[in-house]
């Protein structure tokens, strides 16, 4: 028979001794070994347990320090994304995006399709090697009547818009140099952009945030994993427009 000795609360002992007797000699508990089997299996559930608890708080920390709790302003960080941010200037929303891991030689502005007031911008970033992808979107388009003109969209390769009911928006889709699969989607009271982004390596999934500009919730941005293909990775920015619509009313109103 064998037996485990427990010295000074620090040293394990393994040891023969009579089967008969539990001994207590000179500070040494001396147990059997179907105890000692028991203690060190119980001592590897317990390694693996707090592995697993160690790992859920690390998860944990990480989602509630990117994303925030639900009365924070701190925005959703996309890994190879520097933004985006919005501010309503005027009679249009800007959009700015960098793209750090896109390198671009020269830029250019480009029309997007349907909308005459709004236009997409693509140019190297001054303040890193990155791509400044910029966005100007003019309310007349926004509150125009081509909207209901155009055929409702999914998010590329087929999944649903979120927090969109029935998950499709009236949109156009276009591409750029070095940025293919733009998309940029109008509704009632909301108007959205896709950008794709490569290599976010979080396949099937997909995670929706608030978006704030300064302290003031203006949307929900969502980060969109590749789908089974190993395609169509990026992220929707959806922003509300009802307060830019109030805005546009009285502007009309002013006119008359």
């Amino acid at each position: 028979m064998w037996s485990l000795s427990y010295v000074s609360g620090v040293q394990l002992v393994v040891k023969e001794h009579k089967p008969s007797k539990r001994l207590l000699l000179k500070g040494k508990l001396l147990i059997n070994r179907k105890s000692f089997e028991v203690i060190m299996k119980n001592s590897v559930v317990f390694k693996q347990s707090k592995l697993l608890i160690t790992s859920a708080l690390m998860t944990l920390s990480l989602l509630t320090t990117s994303c925030g709790s639900g009365d924070s302003s701190k925005n959703l960080d996309i890994p190879g994304v520097d933004g985006p941010t919005v501010v309503l200037l005027g009679d249009d929303i800007l959009v700015d995006i960098v793209l750090e891991n896109i390198s671009v030689e020269g830029g250019a502005r480009y029309n997007i399709p349907n909308y005459n007031n709004s236009y997409v911008e693509i140019s190297p970033d001054l303040q890193s090697s990155g791509t400044l992808l910029a966005f100007s979107v003019s309310l007349d388009d926004i509150f125009g009547d081509k909207v209901d003109r155009l055929d409702p969209l999914t998010l590329p390769g087929g999944r649903a818009i979120p927090g969109v009911s029935g998950g499709a928006l009236p949109a156009v889709a276009f591409s750029v140099p070095s940025i293919k699969n733009i998309a940029f989607y109008v509704g009632p009271q909301i108007f959205g952009i896709w950008v794709p982004v490569n290599k976010l390596n979080m396949a099937g999934a997909m995670l929706t945030t608030r978006f704030y500009t300064g302290s003031k919730r203006v949307g929900n941005l969502s980060l969109v994993g590749e789908d089974e293909n190993g395609e169509n990775g990026g992220f929707f920015l959806a922003l509300t427009v009802s307060s830019s619509q109030e805005r546009k009313l009285e502007k009309l109103a002013d006119r008359y």
